[in-house]
């Protein structure tokens, strides 16, 4: 009999969010994999749930807990895996080992409930019907770059997650590629005692964050751009000849400028044999 993994969403704060069905999945599980031992001890105990075997998948050890789970739920034993907070996969581990369990045959079921992102994106006052989700931007380099290049022209809000102390350079570097007068909002300490939301422009936002050390994990809710005007051939050109300039091919630059400028990959081509 295949056995079969549940993801289960815990409180991103407040242990009152634990839902019963979370509870029951917890007690009915044979193993729970969880990134840290001692914080997922301590949800087990709120919830009156004896422990069963603990195993740590983390952002270390997730291909191996993969292998172990997966196997686990070929021999017929119910895995629920937890991250520390919120729903597991999204922005922490888990989308190698729904995989792992899924190629075996096994059966992957989600018990919905807390999310960090959706609770800040609906407190936010800023559209939710169409939305992104983009986690933590890269730190450094070209693909940060590039990254934020692509946020620039996202007409959907966007919802970003980022640590107190990179706060303030990644608000700078969005007010540089978006406008200082993008609308965001900020959430910090989510469900917690001393839970706040700042909403204004980014360029007030990023005065804020230097003006005083952030603490605590914190949700960045974006504006979208809204209607853009079409890059010009001009435009398609310019970014065309850097891309080449970095090395690329004609067809990898082409490519790389239609996702960056959100044109045809065939009319930047086209552009591109016309030099």
């Amino acid at each position: 009999m295949a056995g079969r993994l549940v993801l289960v969403a815990t409180p991103i704060g407040n242990l009152g969010d634990l839902s019963p069905r979370a509870v029951e999945a917890l007690a009915g599980a044979d193993v729970v994999a969880c990134e840290d031992t001692r914080r997922t001890g301590k949800l087990l105990a709120y919830a009156g749930v004896s422990a069963p075997r603990l195993l740590v998948v983390n952002e270390r050890t997730e291909a191996a807990g993969a292998v172990e789970i997966a196997r686990l739920a070929v021999d017929g034993k119910t895995v629920v895996l937890v991250s520390d907070a919120g729903t597991p996969s999204v922005s922490d581990p888990g989308a190698r080992v729904v995989k792992a369990v899924l190629d075996e045959g096994g059966e992957v079921e989600a018990v919905p409930g807390p999310s960090a992102a959706l609770a800040a994106l609906v407190v936010s006052g800023l559209p939710t019907g169409r939305f992104c989700f983009e986690g933590f931007l890269p730190r450094k380099g070209r693909h940060r770059a590039d990254r934020i290049a692509v946020l620039a022209r996202e007409s959907r809000t966007m919802v970003l997650f980022e640590a107190p102390h990179r706060l303030a350079r990644t608000l700078e570097d969005l007010a540089a590629a978006l406008g200082g007068d993008r609308a965001v909002a900020i959430v910090r300490e989510q469900t917690k005692l001393h839970e706040e939301v700042w909403r204004g422009t980014l360029d007030d936002a990023a005065v804020r964050a230097n003006s005083a050390e952030p603490r605590g994990e914190h949700v960045l809710v974006l504006a979208g751009c809204g209607d853009q005007t079409p890059p010009s051939e001009s435009q398609i050109r310019a970014a065309l000849d850097e891309r080449l300039a970095d090395g690329l091919s004609r067809r990898d630059a082409a490519a790389a400028v239609a996702a960056d400028l959100g044109v045809s990959r065939r009319v930047v081509y086209q552009i591109s044999l016309a030099d």
